[in-house]
């Protein structure tokens, strides 16, 4: 049988958050799935790296993403799942068949690390499962914060200088806002409306960690919209050209890892010197991982308005 709707959707939902794919549905038999009659359906989940190893990858070698995919060489290992006829409105949770293939920058040199790592993401899968909900993205989100326990647990272990060289500089304080003398030159997306929730993003080239804070505090103060909406999810990234000083710093608001997603997003595209903000004025629908495609894609929106992505002509791949 067909995949549900509900599973389209997600497909859909978990590409734009982690990248074209993330998840793909696959032909074929699929009686080798756990329902042993044929049915069903078969799937590719790439499980991407963190927002950090996505990074580190970028600027080590050269080999990660184009402006705006990446799943297929900023992830950590290609997992085969079955999902259960009907699923999500089905008694059990999608399973994980066996590991596809392997990151090369995924740490899996020990033997059986990807095989462990498989078991963790179908744990999460069937701790994330509900009965009528669809889980991947709860999954996913739960597998890498396990494995970022493991990391800063190694962290922990290194030398106080490497430690010292290696964290992140304090995230400007807002207090420069007051001393705008002109507002700042954001570049704001048509609103997109789903289920009465409303997603608008904008964004702004910007010099240093403090104008960024400054343009955010800024918009907060004089747009009372802004102010009192659901959710002002925010992203920003500063290289200095002349030093090589790098900063980059995200707010959820609320919203569980929306603001690292959006930070995550920016770095797939290679993105540095603008700041961004989506905000959303809930509808009083549930709109499920939808809303996280929904928020990245405003973002995207506000990128190419900025003329910071390439958009491709008809007939022609994106530079």
């Amino acid at each position: 049988m067909p995949p549900s709707e509900d599973l389209t959707d997600e497909v859909e939902a978990m590409n734009s958050i982690y990248g074209d794919g993330t998840l793909v549905l696959v032909d074929g038999d699929h009686s080798s799935g756990s329902g042993g009659d044929g049915s069903g359906t078969l799937a590719n989940l790439a499980i991407p790296r963190s927002a950090d190893d996505v990074a580190g990858a970028s600027a080590g070698d050269g080999n990660g993403t184009d402006g705006t995919t990446g799943a297929s060489t900023a992830h950590r290992m290609s997992l085969r799942l079955w999902f259960p006829p009907a699923y999500p409105a089905c008694p059990d949770p999608p399973v994980v068949l066996g590991v596809q293939s392997v990151g090369d920058k995924a740490g899996h040199r020990r033997p059986g690390a990807a095989a462990h790592d498989a078991e963790q993401v179908g744990a999460a899968l069937a701790t994330a499962f509900q009965e009528g909900q669809v889980c991947l993205f709860d999954a996913v989100e739960e597998f890498l914060r396990q494995k970022g326990e493991e990391v800063e647990e190694g962290v922990h272990n290194e030398a106080a200088a490497d430690d010292d060289r290696a964290a992140s500089p304090p995230s400007p304080r807002p207090s420069t806002a007051q001393h705008l003398t002109e507002p700042p030159p954001w570049v704001t997306t048509e609103p997109v409306v789903e289920l009465k929730s409303t997603f608008l993003a904008r964004c702004a080239a910007v010099r240093s960690p403090a104008q960024a804070a400054a343009f955010i505090q800024h918009l907060k103060d004089t747009d009372r919209r802004v102010r009192t909406a659901t959710h002002n999810m925010t992203a920003w990234r500063i290289r200095d050209e002349g030093t090589g000083v790098t900063y980059q710093d995200c707010d959820d608001d609320g919203e569980t890892a929306a603001g690292g997603r959006l930070l995550h997003l920016m770095q797939l595209m290679d993105l540095w010197n603008v700041v961004v903000v989506v905000t959303r004025w809930y509808g009083g629908h549930k709109l499920g991982p939808r809303r996280f495609a929904l928020i990245n894609q405003a973002a995207r929106d506000a990128f190419v308005q900025a003329g910071l992505v390439a958009v491709a002509e008809p007939g022609k791949k994106k530079r």
